[in-house]
């Protein structure tokens, strides 16, 4: 495991390059927005750097790599493309039997001619749950940044959420509210021992369900359906309940871990059950006690029986706080964890994406010894600049639901964030943007990391506008405004 820091190892001195950097970083980002059809439409992954010729699929339009370029276009006003990024995923949204209701996982433009990739050009060939998931939410907090509500009530738009709809509501034989989706299928796209219903996949679902609502009651204010009313009843519903069983199975404090000890096992018939997925004791590792301390509260990676996963992961727990998933009191509890577990979660670059690694045996069963996902690389702990403004603007956001609430907490949060944004500054100008950092004090630019990432870039710019330019801002994530 990571060598512990002292406070003084990790305080990190303001750099007087400041204006320069962030004028630099603007630079970068007008150059990986691109045209689709003659007007822009958003952001290649990468730009591609003099010194590497070989760009893969970096210079396609990602859905999930442009959530962020969405949301900075947004603060800026600039909602054309915003809307005709919107506009051509609907456009690209599959109508084959089998991923029917499908937004594409990435798109570009050749010769003239819009070509879609429904996961067919990832390593592992499959499809993308998070793009699909995440169009909706884009797509209603554009409406309620821009005002255009006549476009979130439009047939188009509502079509496409029907469709979507269609496709994540479809019964199963799983009873539970969660969507069960294979290893690989959304940012961690390698294989991480993450199938199942992981927790970043759950969290979109919930925020996803919540604005298809929100953009289902635009088009009810313009007409009455009776199809329209009983599919808003049921998202709702689906939405509490999803919400419900979260909560229930995945939140874990050093309380609830006690609980969780001493259930009984082996438990038949149609009962109360109190250890539903017959989780034995055994399978609690042994850091969760330090890591939660006695405040702490977070939600774990992943509930299967008997399996559960104690993984923290980043995206999910701070969506979780953004889409209001979270109770206050439990994103206090999240912030004081996190707090807590700086020395790992923070460390030299802000932030590790999941604690701790998969390593040895394990590492080589679970990921098939994946060379990208070698221990404190990549998506096994390795660390992701692009994920911190996630968590600023999940504390931002705190801050201004709940103005009044643990001062101190939100006072050492704020610290934290400033230290994190200087971290990021002094450093990833020199380290050209790098997509990943390696290694337990993410200090090392990722072995197989693009430079002039576009979501490290949008991810610093967003920092800076929530910090620097309009704290007020951060009510732009809040999908119930």
């Amino acid at each position: 495991m990571t060598r512990e820091f002292s406070q003084e190892q990790l305080r990190v001195r303001p750099s007087s390059r400041e204006d320069a950097v962030v004028a630099s970083a603007q630079l970068h980002f007008e150059r990986t927005l691109v045209r689709v059809r003659g007007e822009l439409v958003g952001s290649v992954a990468a730009l591609e750097h003099p010194r590497n010729l070989e760009t893969a699929n970096y210079g396609e339009v990602f859905l999930r790599d442009n959530v962020p370029v969405m949301l900075y276009l947004l603060v800026q006003g600039r909602f054309d493309i915003v809307r005709h990024f919107l506009t051509v995923c609907l456009d690209l949204q599959s109508s084959t039997y089998q991923t029917r209701g499908v937004f594409p996982t990435s798109f570009v433009e050749t010769d003239g001619k819009l070509i879609a990739d429904y996961g067919q050009r990832s390593i592992g060939r499959i499809t993308s749950v998070d793009a699909s998931l995440w169009w909706p939410v884009v797509c209603w907090l554009y409406v309620q940044r821009s005002r255009d509500r006549a476009f979130g009530a439009s047939q188009r738009v509502q079509r496409g959420v029907q469709l979507l709809l269609d496709l994540v509501l479809h019964p199963t034989f799983e009873g539970t509210p969660v969507l069960f989706v294979p290893d690989c299928s959304f940012m961690i796209d390698r294989p991480m021992d993450v199938w199942g219903a992981p927790l970043e996949i759950e969290v979109l679902l919930y925020g996803c369900l919540r604005s298809c609502s929100r953009l289902m009651e635009l088009a009810q204010e313009s007409h009455v359906s009776r199809l329209l009313d009983q599919r808003l009843v049921l998202t709702r519903q689906w939405v509490h309940d999803l919400r419900s069983f979260l909560l229930k199975h995945y939140w874990v404090t050093s309380k609830t871990m006690q609980l969780l000890r001493r259930r009984p096992t082996e438990q038949y018939g149609d009962h109360q059950h109190e250890n539903v997925f017959n989780v034995q004791p055994q399978v609690i590792p042994p850091w969760l006690q330090d890591w939660l301390e006695n405040r702490g509260g977070y939600l774990i990676g992943n509930m299967r029986t008997g399996r559960p996963d104690f993984r923290f992961y980043s995206l999910g727990n701070s969506l979780a706080c953004l889409f209001g998933l979270l109770t206050a009191p439990q994103q206090r509890a999240l912030f004081r964890l996190v707090l807590h577990n700086r020395q790992h979660l923070m460390a030299q670059m802000p932030m590790r994406i999941c604690h701790p690694p998969l390593e040895g045996d394990e590492w080589m069963g679970k990921t098939g010894s994946d060379p990208k996902n070698w221990p404190w690389s990549y998506h096994n702990a390795g660390h992701w600049p692009s994920l911190l403004w996630f968590l600023g603007g999940a504390v931002l956001l705190h801050q201004q639901r709940h103005r009044q609430a643990d001062s101190l907490l939100m006072g050492q949060m704020n610290s934290l964030l400033e230290e994190c944004y200087w971290s990021q500054l002094n450093q990833l100008p020199r380290q050209q943007w790098a997509e990943y950092f390696d290694g337990p004090t993410g200090t090392w630019v990722g072995q197989q990391a693009r430079t002039y990432q576009t979501w490290t870039i949008v991810g610093f710019l967003l920092m800076h506008h929530l910090l620097r330019v309009k704290p007020g801002d951060a009510t732009l994530l809040d999908i119930e405004a």
